[in-house]
């Protein structure tokens, strides 16, 4: 079997640079990604490619080379799954708000209204893949779906998790670490699998491309997410400990992460993980556990979130007590608002938490982020659902330049780890702001030295 279609339901942070990829690298393949956002889909085919929703490295330059050719946006998604032989499902997955498993399951009525969609429309058979994060047997509960439409038409489903970083996205789907494959382990499941080999082998090396049943597939995707949380909670926790005893958090990252058995890589001690998968991926990780009464496994994940929400509160805490224990009515400025550099996403920014226990004080916020405007931080804001908007809207500015922003300020907080922060004129920042002047770096990337000797008080996580 030949994919030569490709429908992509969802046109959000994985859905749209992995089809913007595969369209680029398979040019004979057509790739239509769907969204029932029509603002969305309008952005993503904005003639000017520096305009797309998504903000990655490199992404608008493999949009421009092959939407037209290959690459489609649109919202006539019964069309695009009529067509295709291959549908990747891409959809949201967040934690549940409401009812059984509340706080911790994925909700997954995206996924449902996809397959029940798929069903209705799908005239010949079909490869249904799983793009999403997903609990483990979800494939089960989509196939059982598909299989129950009564239109004669075969689905397979195939378990395909993303492994990328934001910020780096183009740069892992063009070179990922693996590919991950997953479906059933019958002759038709096969055949299947080795469709959608064929499609990732026109630029990764089959010896890359690692091939599961589906559910192998479906928990792989979360315990690589749980084990990289763990790492980032696990040398918060002893950022702590550092500040208490005199030592340098960065030192003892950079001690330990020689040893071959444990790497350098997510040892970083910072304000806090972000983003949609880690704190999703591992609430869901959690539920499973208890589900199937292992809780001592399930509190052990746990603890990834407590130490890693507790790291937030702490920051704040610490920007508190170092202002005479008062922050009411004195300007903070954030230098940062997204989760990690080099993207626009937002989602479970430290900088949300952080800024939300700062107003409960009565400070006012101002921020500055190269790539997230002013509408998206009140909205994230308002998401938390702790104060009226308008309140929100009266304790939040938000600046084009950072100097401006900075002006005048009691306190800067570094939230996020863009390298712009660290070319600054900070001298002209020292003298533009209120005296003394702070400096609390939650990402641990200023030179220290160099801001203490110009008059800042400069506090950082673990030293």
């Amino acid at each position: 079997m030949k994919v030569t279609k490709i429908c992509c339901i969802g046109a959000g942070y994985v859905g749209g640079p992995t089809m913007a990829v595969i369209a680029q690298k398979c040019p004979h393949i057509q790739v239509t990604v769907v969204d029932l956002n029509e603002q969305r889909i309008k952005d993503w085919n904005d003639p000017n490619t520096d305009n797309i929703p998504i903000y990655e490295p490199g992404l608008s330059d493999v949009v421009a080379e092959a939407r037209g050719r290959n690459l489609f946006f649109s919202t006539d998604v019964e069309k695009a799954i009529d067509e295709a032989e291959a549908i990747f499902i891409s959809v949201n997955t967040p934690t549940k708000t409401y009812g059984k498993g509340k706080g911790m399951a994925a909700d997954l009525k995206y996924i449902e209204l996809c397959a029940r969609q798929i069903a209705k429309v799908a005239k010949s058979n079909k490869i249904v893949v799983e793009k999403s994060t997903l609990p483990v047997r979800t494939a089960e509960a989509i196939k059982s779906i598909l299989d129950n439409t009564g239109n004669g038409v075969q689905f397979q489903i195939l378990s395909n998790p993303e492994f990328l970083a934001e910020g780096t996205a183009v740069t892992d789907l063009l070179n990922p670490d693996r590919i991950l494959i997953g479906g059933d382990t019958t002759p038709e499941g096969y055949t299947a699998i080795n469709a959608l080999v064929d499609v990732y082998a026109n630029w990764v090396s089959k010896d890359k491309i690692l091939t599961t049943n589906v559910w192998s597939s479906e928990l792989s995707k979360l315990t690589a997410n749980a084990f990289l949380a763990q790492r980032i909670s696990s040398i918060n926790a002893m950022s702590e400990l550092c500040e208490k005893t005199g030592a340098d958090v960065s030192e003892v990252a950079r001690a330990i992460g020689m040893d071959s058995r444990i790497g350098s890589k997510f040892l970083k001690a910072s304000v806090g993980f972000g983003g949609s998968c880690f704190q999703k991926d591992i609430l869901n990780l959690v539920y499973i556990a208890k589900s199937y009464g292992l809780n001592e496994v399930a509190d052990y994940w746990e603890q990834v979130i407590i130490m890693n929400d507790y790291q937030k509160r702490r920051f704040s805490n610490k920007i508190v007590q170092t202002l005479y224990n008062t922050v009411a009515d004195k300007k903070i400025t954030f230098l940062g608002w997204a989760f990690k550099k080099d993207t626009n996403d937002t989602r479970e920014s430290a900088a949300i938490y952080v800024a939300d226990d700062l107003i409960n004080e009565q400070a006012k916020i101002s921020v500055y982020d190269p790539k997230v405007l002013k509408n998206k931080i009140l909205s994230d804001l308002d998401y938390l659902d702790t104060r009226k908007s308008s309140e929100n809207a009266d304790a939040v500015l938000s600046f084009e330049n950072p100097y401006e922003a900075c002006e005048g300020a009691h306190a800067i907080a570094i939230l996020t780890e863009w390298d712009e922060f660290t070319k600054y004129d900070w001298q002209k920042i020292y003298d533009s702001m209120q005296k003394p002047a702070f400096i609390f770096d939650g990402r641990n990337i200023l030179n220290a030295k160099e801001l203490k000797s110009i008059g800042f008080i400069y506090n950082s996580i673990g030293s």
